[in-house]
């Protein structure tokens, strides 16, 4: 998913109550009875994102990233644990639904504060990208845990920030995918060290340029 589809500047959110109560009432007529077979969890959470991203647009399909398995939504963990009785259901996946928009609202929040001014020289681009990245990182474990694959959000992550920029979405991948270079393990926090190299060679291999100032 691109950040143009992820932005919460570019792709409104009109939320109230009523809105709450209108979508409670269409999960809770999706829910499997309990018992049901185990795919029967699987289509369910297939259909509400299908539900999801229909009435509100592409970025609501990261509602389940749940934090069990490298996102930062707390209040989900699978369909075995997090399917059950169809009120209880349906009112976890709206609590979901608004703890994902909230990290994509922080995080394009962070996006505009760290981002580097466009006039800006090299050196100081090199800064701003190198602070941004250790930065991100460090918000990405934090709202992961560091559990298992949260590098795969941290990476997406920095390329949305970079894409954020104005640098194009191959190009920010590219990068991040060569700065991460397989660093980032599954169920352990980076020390800040790696976290500064990472940052670092981000920053030199957009810029050319090392930040060198006192």
């Amino acid at each position: 998913m691109p950040w143009s589809a992820a932005d919460p500047g570019l792709n409104a959110f009109d939320w109230d109550d009523d809105e709450a109560a209108r979508l409670t009432a269409l999960v809770v007529l999706m829910v499997p009875p309990v018992g049901a077979e185990r795919m029967a969890g699987f289509r369910f959470i297939d259909e509400v994102t299908m539900l999801l991203v229909s009435r509100y647009g592409r970025w609501a399909c990261g509602w389940d990233c749940s934090t069990h398995y490298g996102g930062p939504v707390e209040s989900w963990c699978c369909d075995s644990h997090s399917v059950g009785e169809a009120q209880e259901t349906a009112e976890r996946v709206v609590t979901c639904l608004l703890e994902w928009r909230d990290w994509l609202e922080d995080m394009a929040e962070r996006f505009e504060r760290l981002a580097p001014h466009p006039d800006a020289d090299a050196e100081d681009r090199s800064w701003h990208l190198e602070r941004a990245a250790t930065r991100l990182v460090t918000a990405v474990v934090n709202s992961t845990h560091a559990e298992s694959s949260w590098y795969g959000l941290c990476q997406t992550t920095l390329t949305w920030f970079l894409s954020s920029t104005g640098l194009g979405p191959a190009e920010a991948q590219e990068a991040v995918e060569a700065a991460i270079g397989g660093r980032f393990k599954s169920h352990i926090a980076p020390a800040p060290t790696l976290v500064d190299t990472v940052g670092e060679d981000l920053a030199i291999r957009l810029t050319g340029r090392g930040f060198y100032r006192e």
